[in-house]
């Protein structure tokens, strides 16, 4: 079937991280039990850091050249609560690092006065440093989510259905490392053009087979698979903007998803090809049902509301304090915040344009770039 939608499969893509001498994380969670590359990475610069691990910023107080970072020991003195301080004060002021992703960050700033002056004013925060881009430029990658029935196959659906299922499914797990839990949801993926003018891959493919009718629901009782489709360059921009002064209340994010001409045409051409797919031969035996978003979105007006119907975050959330040097910019190229000392963003926000694929990879790249940048200051102090 992938031959017949020349869709390439190669086993070099599989073997990849192995020939250039990366550990095979796959896509099992038989060894997720701790050994996760954030702590890897952690112990490995901590000596040369000299630093801690410090979480749950809420505010960053400005003295230029000082940089104070708010947390449960000086709550009082600088008349913040922290949620999740750890009880430490920044003191290395070259190396202040914000690393909240695209939505925490630009909230930090904003709550700080770094950020669009209209914006901090309409709040009642004092305008310490004026960047308009502190928030714009969220992209995202929209999934849109087609179920479809099946037959004479079992899914993870009917397995979910009962404790005594669920309770074998963790004790399969427990014993054999095997089973349903030991897997990820997505057990097949791929990357697609959604239409002959694309030079690269612009869809990406997540398969499960399991269906529900959004996240945090129970799966269907029925038999089912979702087949997920995303744009994964997407040409809609959306913000993220503080809703109040208050670091408690979660902030305002409006992705703004599909309100391009492109973005609408993307996710048109997305579903006709998953129908496609979904309709070809090898799967005829399993006799394929859509339901979600069902056959009676036909038109291209109708599948444009069906995509908005369907589509939710991928959560990949990029941009909202990009890297540049335009006035947009809230990064330079060393990640160090425009016009201000001793302050750095490592996180997806500051990437200008989302990446053709999942956001992961690309991140722990930046934050290991980063930490060389943050190193190489250091020494040159």
């Amino acid at each position: 079937m992938a031959e017949k939608f020349q869709i390439g499969l190669t086993t070099d893509f599989l073997n990849a991280d192995g020939k250039l001498a990366y550990r095979d994380i796959g896509l099992d969670m038989i060894e997720a039990r701790g050994d996760h590359f954030s702590y890897r990475f952690i112990e490995e610069y901590r000596d040369e850091l000299g630093a801690d691990q410090i979480e749950g910023l809420d505010a960053v107080f400005f003295d230029e050249p000082m940089i104070t970072a708010a947390t449960v020991e000086k709550s009082e003195r600088l008349k913040v609560v922290a949620r999740f301080g750890v009880g430490y004060d920044i003191v290395d002021l070259a190396a202040c690092t914000a690393a909240g992703v695209a939505v925490a960050s630009p909230q930090l700033l904003q709550l700080s006065g770094v950020g669009p002056p209209g914006l901090l004013s309409g709040m009642g925060i004092p305008v310490v440093h004026a960047l308009e881009g502190v928030g714009a430029n969220l992209q995202d990658h929209l999934q849109m989510r087609m179920g479809f029935r099946v037959s004479n196959i079992r899914t993870l659906n009917e397995r979910s259905q009962s404790l005594f299922n669920k309770a074998l499914m963790g004790l399969e797990y427990l014993l054999f490392r095997s089973g349903p839990l030991s897997m990820a949801p997505s057990q097949m993926g791929a990357f697609a053009h959604s239409d002959a003018s694309q030079q690269t891959p612009n869809l990406e493919y997540h398969v499960q087979p399991l269906s529900l009718e959004k996240f945090g629901e129970p799966l269907h009782p029925f038999p089912a698979f979702t087949a997920s489709v995303c744009n994964l360059r997407p040409t809609s921009r959306g913000t993220v903007h503080i809703a109040s002064p208050d670091f408690r209340q979660a902030p305002e994010i409006k992705p703004n998803y599909l309100a391009t001409e492109t973005d609408r045409r993307v996710a048109v051409e997305a579903i006709k090809l998953t129908r496609k797919i979904v309709a070809a031969d090898a799967l005829k035996p399993y006799r394929p049902e859509e339901f979600m978003p069902g056959p009676q979105a036909a038109s291209d007006s109708e599948l444009i509301q069906a995509a908005g119907d369907i589509g939710t975050t991928i959560f990949h959330p990029v941009g909202t304090c990009k890297m540049g040097d335009d006035v947009m910019a809230v990064v330079d190229s060393r990640l160090k915040v425009r016009g201000l000392r001793g302050l750095r963003v490592v996180d997806a926000s500051i990437m200008p344009t989302i990446t053709s694929g999942n956001t992961a990879a690309p991140v722990m790249m930046i934050a290991e770039k980063a930490s060389r940048m943050i190193l190489a200051d250091r020494k040159a102090r």
